[in-house]
């Protein structure tokens, strides 16, 4: 069995000093939103074995506001950050997981990346699973939002499109309806 974690970046500003694209940083709201998932993830484990990160500014930032607010309650992941998930589509997300992952081989991995990349994926990924969840995963996967699935196979090179079970979708937002 393997699960795989999809989290989007936190909310940012809409523009960088720089004016690139990869430079933009969290807001306000992202810096509460992504140490709020975190907190989430902290409590409701199980947490990564292994984090897969963007290079964006964005994304570093998200999972470092994550893991500062897990690190005290579970064991530290290996984190690597790879240039092909800032703007990767659904099937470079595929040969990610099932090549970054050698000869690691984690049972519990995390992407840590963008739309529309990230929400096409999902959608792609998903098989069977939480109903209420993939109805609210359906129409965006939210900033700071956070999908899980599971995936009965032995190793990454197996996980493929519509066999994972969607375990949990849960946002900043559903949180704070819950």
């Amino acid at each position: 069995m393997r699960r795989l974690l999809l989290l989007r970046h936190a909310k940012t500003e809409t523009d960088a000093p720089s004016g690139r694209d990869k430079d933009r940083r969290l807001d306000d709201r992202g810096h509460k939103d992504a140490a709020r998932i975190g907190e989430w993830i902290a409590d409701h484990g199980p947490s990564p074995d292994m984090v897969l990160v963007s290079p964006a500014v964005r994304a570093r930032q998200t999972w470092d506001l994550a893991w500062e607010a897990m690190k005290a309650h579970v064991a530290a992941p290996q984190v690597e950050f790879l240039p092909e998930l800032y703007g990767a589509d659904p099937a470079h997300l595929l040969v990610t997981i099932r090549t970054a992952t050698i000869p690691a081989n984690p049972k519990r991995l995390m992407l840590v990346g963008h739309n529309p990349g990230m929400h096409e994926f999902a959608l792609m990924l998903t098989g069977s699973g939480d109903a209420a969840s993939s109805k609210a995963l359906a129409h965006n996967l939210p900033t700071a939002g956070l999908a899980i699935f599971d995936f009965d196979v032995k190793d990454w090179g197996d996980v493929a499109y519509r066999r994972g079970k969607l375990a949990l979708f849960v946002s900043p937002k559903l949180l704070k309806q819950a």
